[in-house]
């Protein structure tokens, strides 16, 4: 008999070990450390011994002098080599068409292949077992539920699709583990700005899911359809990758909606999501081992210190088995908030790109950061896209700025911002709503480019 993917998806069995809404509360969120840790020690185990008959892991780990045994458990996390896409793609083209990093062959049929965008060069190849592909969902379910997603929301997602894994990520967190409508909008590639207005205002979308420059977007093609958010479209709940955007102004374009932030990349699932305390994004340290490194030496560092997010899920033990991925995405660890009634670390949410990041005479600048600083401006519409340039000995940086009215003081009380905010003196061009459109491809990426490097 053939085994179909619900068969080793095994739902009923998956639940119990990875739970969302009230079982997740009341089992793995009230786990003491020394509990968690335990846990997390049996399913590293597992990781770990399905690493070692993958490939990469295989010679990556043995280049090192590793060998079968010498990871013993978590204490010998530091033993193990980080990798990060680059090595990925590496892999790829020595072993095209798929790499080596994975575990495709018999024993793990109804495999899911996506991909990244591709749009710095060849596209990576991600892959899901059945069993790894709904516990990331489930786990994204976990955020949804927590943050008040129920019976009877129609959950209007802007999540791209394609060969992308996010849309059809979202969709099955939303029909798989919740009870809500889903309405898979895309988007404004797949679906016109104007019609997914439209479509919130007919179908009366209670939620709104996807990165947080479109759905600042849709908020100001609402008003400019002389449609209210509040009023005319029943919003209540925002929750997507917000990052360092200002929630205050997303939920007050949206009607007084409550917005919440959730992390995670392709390759490993959500890693870490906000509740309703709004203290930090929950790290599901059931199912993830997360560290933060240090950019430059590659070192753990302890909590409170910001560095990149290195993530080891630990139900990864089928297709693709991920250990020590370093996402080059920064952020910050603290402890956990027992009031919440969660007892897991929280994380401080998207922090830049340590791989994007600018150094301006000495200082460090984040171009995904400087959204937060525009949004202090009420002239200013979000949008944005910086240039690095060469300019004899020093790099230069221009924010290219999207705003509703201009002028030379409206130049300088956005630089006065920037330089307060980021430490360091950046040029300011005005440029008229839409203008950066062209450059950051924010109609039609999930995540819109907001650095161009000139040199």
């Amino acid at each position: 008999m053939t085994s179909t993917y619900f068969q080793q998806a095994n739902p009923e069995q998956l639940l119990g070990q990875y739970p969302v809404g009230d079982a997740f509360l009341k089992g793995p969120a009230r786990l003491s450390r020394d509990e968690l840790r335990n846990l997390q020690e049996l399913r590293f185990s597992a990781v770990i011994a399905r690493a070692w008959e993958v490939p990469f892991y295989r010679r990556r780990w043995s280049s090192v002098g590793l060998q079968p045994g010498d990871i013993k458990g978590i204490d010998d996390l530091s033993k193990i080599p980080t990798f990060s896409k680059a090595d990925l793609m590496e892999s790829v083209e020595a072993y095209p068409p798929f790499g080596d990093f994975h575990g495709l062959d018999d024993k793990y049929p109804n495999t899911v292949l996506h991909t990244t965008s591709g749009t710095t060069g060849i596209p990576q190849p991600l892959f899901f077992g059945p069993f790894d592909r709904e516990v990331q969902n489930a786990l994204l379910a976990r955020a949804y539920i927590l943050q008040g997603m129920r019976r009877g929301d129609v959950a209007h997602s802007v999540y791209g699709y394609g060969m992308v894994n996010g849309g059809h990520y979202v969709r099955e967190a939303v029909t798989h583990f919740t009870d809500a409508m889903y309405v898979p909008a895309g988007t404004g590639r797949d679906t016109p700005t104007t019609q997914q207005i439209e479509m919130m205002h007919r179908y009366g979308a209670t939620a709104i899911l996807g990165f947080a420059d479109y759905i600042k977007r849709l908020a100001d093609a609402a008003h400019e359809a002389g449609i209210k958010p509040g009023r005319d479209i029943p919003l209540r709940m925002i929750s997507g990758h917000i990052g360092q955007e200002d929630k205050a102004a997303i939920s007050e374009a949206w009607g007084g909606a409550e917005v919440y932030d959730w992390y995670g990349v392709g390759d490993t699932g959500i890693i870490a999501g906000e509740g309703p305390s709004h203290q930090g994004l929950h790290v599901w340290e059931d199912a993830h081992i997360v560290e933060i490194l240090d950019p430059e030496s590659g070192e753990s560092l302890p909590d409170g210190h910001a560095g990149n997010i290195c993530a080891t899920p630990l139900f990864k033990t089928g297709i693709y088995p991920i250990v020590r991925f370093d996402t080059k995405d920064v952020s910050t660890l603290k402890g956990p908030a027992p009031e919440t009634g969660i007892n897991f670390k929280l994380m401080m949410g998207f922090q830049g790109r340590s791989d994007n990041m600018v150094k301006l005479r000495g200082i460090n600048v984040y171009p995904t950061a400087i959204g937060t600083l525009l949004d202090q401006h009420e002239a200013t519409t979000g949008e944005y896209v910086c240039r690095l340039t060469r300019e004899g000995s020093r790099d230069e940086l221009t924010v290219i700025v999207e705003a509703r009215e201009k002028g030379q003081s409206l130049n300088q009380e956005i630089e006065d911002i920037l330089k307060k905010g980021l430490g360091v003196s950046v040029k300011v061009e005005v440029v008229s709503p839409g203008d950066t459109a062209s450059e950051t491809q924010v109609e039609s990426r999930q995540k819109p480019i907001r650095l161009i490097d000139l040199r």
